[in-house]
């Protein structure tokens, strides 16, 4: 089904709303505009007392920059390199399922936008669209998260996959032995697929350009398993869900890990590290980058906030792998902090999705432009000209 009068209506709206979007918490009430709430919550929600989402953005806080004046800043170079790969920004896409939750172009428009920024696009293995169209719509580089699952032949064919369709690198979630308790989703009735029930009409009926272009796209799905459940007709999510849900391996260890390195055969990515022991176990199996990231805060709660624990981590590693911090992004000086304490780059995941879900492709384009800008104005005031030059003399955990 296609309305073409619904699309101008949406775009013209998002546009007004982006306009009016000067930073990313910005994006985050202009989602929750246009969104019902049990998507925005799905989104915008954590575990349990969501300990661990607040203090993943507030520990940033806790450390102060320390510039360096009377520079010649005239010319900032913002880029660097990630696993061999050049970006314009240190900033990355992190994986993130069933995107077209927040808006029906879902992971296409994401990882379009990453690619005109000329930045990374991770794309989650609860992707709404496949592994192949995501290659088909993105010209710049691009990882596939996966896990280790009970059924190896599904993890042998994500990889054969990746393969195929020119991935440039694997990137292992290993926080997700079974999903936390998010209590948010309990409250606001949140089910996959949205169900229109007579309980939850008035917030839809309260959020029309959400509600109409979900009923006149295409049926949501997760498409990299559909065709494992009900002979790939998609039809039925809730199967695909308790499918995945399913395959959860209570019993992956190390080794199952680094039996993935090797079938691979690439650039490897361990995402989920909290810990100096994890560090030095990705770095024995391995793998050439660490992502410290508590799944959003998303899974067990009361965890360290991924930028307290990076100092300690890099010191340990920093000098075998690369460090990728996920977590708590908000502000371009949360991006050089992180560097600062020792990371290659960071990844966002919330941080793009409140532009989706506020204006769709053009709310990714306006979250990466606007953390690119934040990036070269603070290095500017910082006295850096290159992330090369962003070291640990400029920056100090407050007294």
């Amino acid at each position: 089904m296609s309305w073409p009068w619904l699309e101008k209506i949406d775009r013209a709206f998002a546009n007004w709303q982006l306009k009016r979007c000067h930073n990313i918490n910005d994006l985050r009430k202009a989602a929750r505009i246009r969104m019902p709430s049990p998507m925005f919550h799905y989104m915008d929600g954590a575990a349990e007392d969501e300990v661990n989402l607040k203090r993943s953005c507030a520990s940033f806080d806790d450390f102060e920059l320390l510039p360096r004046n009377l520079r010649d800043i005239s010319h900032i170079d913002p880029s660097t390199t990630v696993l061999g790969e050049s970006i314009d920004i240190p900033v990355i896409c992190s994986p993130t399922g069933m995107s077209r939750l927040f808006h029906h172009d879902g992971e296409l428009a994401v990882s379009r936008a990453a690619a005109r920024a000329r930045t990374i696009y991770t794309l989650s293995t609860m992707g709404t669209y496949s592994i192949e169209d995501v290659a088909r719509e993105c010209s710049g580089p691009k990882w596939f998260q996966i896990y280790v699952f009970k059924d190896r032949t599904l993890v042998s064919e994500f990889i054969e996959r990746c393969k195929a369709t020119e991935y440039h690198a694997m990137c292992l979630t290993i926080d997700l032995s079974l999903t936390g308790n998010r209590e948010r989703d309990l409250r606001t009735g949140m089910t996959i697929p949205p169900k229109f029930s007579l309980a939850g009409w008035f917030d839809f009926a309260l959020h029309p350009l959400w509600s109409l272009s979900y009923l006149a796209n295409p049926a949501f799905s997760l498409a990299n398993v559909e065709h494992r459940v009900s002979g790939g007709s998609g039809e039925d999510v809730t199967t695909l869900v308790d499918y995945i849900s399913g395959q959860f391996d209570r019993t992956v260890t190390w080794d199952d890990a680094a039996e993935m390195v090797k079938e691979w055969g690439g650039p490897f990515v361990v995402k989920g590290v909290l810990t100096v022991h994890d560090a030095e176990q990705a770095v024995a199996i391995g793998a050439n980058a660490i992502m410290l990231s508590t799944h959003g805060g998303r899974q067990l709660d009361h965890t360290p906030a991924p930028i307290d624990v990076l100092p300690e981590i890099a010191a340990a590693v920093g000098d075998k792998v690369e460090i990728i911090v996920d977590g708590g992004i908000r502000r371009g000086t949360d991006v050089l902090k992180a560097i600062a304490l020792g990371a290659t780059a960071v990844s966002i995941g919330r941080g793009y999705l409140f532009g989706l879900g506020a204006g769709g492709e053009a709310g990714v384009d306006r979250t990466l432009a606007i953390l690119k800008d934040e990036i070269v104005r603070d290095m500017a005031l910082l006295g850096c000209r290159t992330i090369d030059e962003i070291t640990s003399d400029y920056v100090r955990r407050r007294p």
